[in-house]
């Protein structure tokens, strides 16, 4: 009986998509070639896809590069080459691994980046900055290669200048038109690069500098206005970049009611209201430019 139950099931089950690797393997490489050193601090995860069938369907190890390898191979990379960016630190495992293992034919590379700030420009002593997680996604097909940047958690607000008016109502209607309010939101943005030959760390800096000087420089009339001018301005500025995806939250700030006490309140206190939240997402892409939903997927958060 279990001999006919397991041929049933071998004609009848496939192997999907599959891909394994080692996560969150967090290294930080102190660069102390002066005696002015300098902080690259990664969060790296590695995933490896290819001819894998046979450790899933019959527990043959003989193409499992361990996961224990994929971290270690992570830390002598840090020591042996340092870090100059996460996109090109990940480039570099994409090639090793893809050209050491000759199954092993594409992957998943991910990190993020926690930035340090000197204390007092000192040489050697650093606080951490908490303006936003830098993060970076390298996807490998064979020999192509496909590299996804941005940040999270990097938190703007406007106290005037937004409004939201003109929308359907219905009975369950009860959200007044307003004019003047304060507009909030947590920024997570990615985009994704047509080309590998980038110096990355100047495009980053200069991409968040777009999205915080686009924020700022219109009147808003819905965070979706918002986010739509600024990855136009980030597509039109870098020619590097075929399309940039935005998810972030409307962080709802609501005058509060001070009637109780006698007290006006013109829009002056606020309850920050940290839940439920409206949850805005838009991708804006190059006319004409081939999408790559292949290497967007794994990345969570993101339509």
């Amino acid at each position: 009986m279990t001999d006919v139950i397991t041929e049933k099931a071998t004609d009848t089950v496939v192997l999907g998509r599959n891909q394994y690797g080692k996560a969150e393997n967090h290294v930080v490489r102190i660069n102390r070639d002066t005696d002015r050193h300098e902080i690259r601090d990664l969060v790296v995860t590695s995933q490896l896809r290819g001819d894998l069938e046979e450790v899933h369907t019959r527990g043959d190890n003989a193409h499992c590069v361990p996961t224990d390898t994929q971290k270690q191979t992570v830390f002598a990379f840090a020591q042996q080459y340092g870090i100059d960016s996460p996109e090109q630190f990940l480039l570099r495992l994409a090639g090793h691994f893809t050209g050491e293992f000759e199954w092993i034919t594409g992957g998943r590379w991910a990190a993020q980046e926690h930035a340090w700030n000197r204390i007092d420009d000192h040489d050697h002593c650093f606080v951490q900055r908490k303006d936003e997680v830098r993060t970076a996604v390298v996807v490998a097909d064979g020999e192509e290669r496909t590299v996804i940047s941005g940040f999270k958690d990097l938190t703007v607000l406007k106290s005037t200048q937004s409004g939201f008016t003109g929308y359907p109502k219905d009975k369950y209607t009860v959200l007044p038109e307003t004019e003047d309010r304060i507009m909030s939101t947590d920024i997570a943005t990615r985009w994704r690069y047509n080309t590998a030959d980038v110096d990355f760390d100047a495009v980053y800096e200069d991409v968040k500098r777009i999205i915080l000087t686009k924020f700022t420089d219109h009147y808003s009339k819905a965070l979706q206005e918002t986010l739509y001018l600024m990855g136009k301005a980030v597509i039109e500025a870098h020619p590097e970049i075929d399309e940039i995806k935005f998810s972030c939250p409307n962080k709802h700030h609501f005058v509060y009611d001070l009637g109780f006490c006698g007290l006006e309140n013109d829009k002056e206190t606020h309850w920050a209201a940290d839940r439920p939240y409206g949850l805005i997402e838009a991708t804006i892409q190059r006319k004409g430019a081939p999408e790559n939903e292949a290497a967007w997927m794994g990345i969570a958060g993101f339509c």
